[in-house]
């Protein structure tokens, strides 16, 4: 089932102004005492030229759902959310970046930025369990979640299983993995790389369903990493096992 009305409110110059050049903000509020910031001026020349209904208001706060919108907040048509089968197509070979039960949603932002930056093919979210994907996740992803497509399932451990139909390679991130992530040779294969959630990891669902369970090597005492920082490391190593970056 998909997830209805993605990316509806926004808030925060990065977010509002990736969603503007989309064509996808319908009515903008912005404080009057920010109209001389450049970056502030320059969305609402924009906003202005395209039609977009815009508001001045003494504090947009009390419309804001995070704790520092910078003075502006949208409202916008949603993005909607592709099926599995349409993001495995999407690319030869696939790169999936797939997040199980994230509950930060600045977390799952984080991960869609470097996911953009790193070339891969779509991200892969729970509906159920775990952070909505609202304001908050669309500022912490400074713009990307407007270019990523999003795949929004009911069950990670279920996709996994279509996954297998789709001849798509699922790797899961896990402390206790018996292979390296790095120079992994699976990640030049079509591929989904699952990161599990804050404090628990991987299901243990999902953990079974993954061909390869594999860990990020660490020198340091560091039991685990950030969600965010671990999908970084992953996006990066499957561009650059694939010769994207080097």
């Amino acid at each position: 089932m998909a997830l209805a009305g993605i990316g509806t409110d926004l808030e925060g110059i990065h977010a509002v102004e990736a969603a503007l050049r989309s064509g996808r903000v319908t009515a903008l509020s912005v404080e009057k005492r920010r109209t001389a910031n450049p970056d502030i001026a320059r969305i609402l020349q924009h906003a202005q030229s395209h039609g977009v209904t815009v508001s001045l208001v003494p504090d947009v706060r009390p419309m804001a759902s995070t704790g520092a919108p910078q003075g502006i907040v949208a409202r916008a048509r949603a993005i909607v959310p592709i099926s599995l089968k349409a993001a495995v197509r999407l690319a030869d070979p696939v790169a999936l970046l797939v997040l199980d039960h994230v509950e930060d949603p600045r977390n799952i932002g984080a991960a869609a930025r470097s996911a953009v930056a790193a070339g891969i093919t779509a991200m892969v979210v729970s509906q159920r369990r775990s952070a909505p994907i609202g304001a908050t996740a669309f500022k912490a992803a400074a713009g990307a979640l407007e270019v990523l497509p999003l795949v929004v399932v009911s069950s990670i451990a279920d996709a996994l299983k279509r996954l297998d139909q789709l001849d798509v390679w699922k790797v899961g991130l896990d402390g206790s993995g018996d292979r390296s992530l790095l120079g992994l040779d699976l990640l030049g294969r079509p591929v989904a790389v699952c990161v599990g959630a804050e404090g628990e990891g991987l299901s243990r669902l999902v953990a079974e369903r993954c061909d390869v369970l594999a860990h990020i090597p660490m020198v340091g005492g560091t039991e685990s990493l950030n969600v965010s920082v671990a999908s970084a490391l992953a996006c990066y190593e499957v561009a650059r096992v694939r010769g994207w970056v080097s």
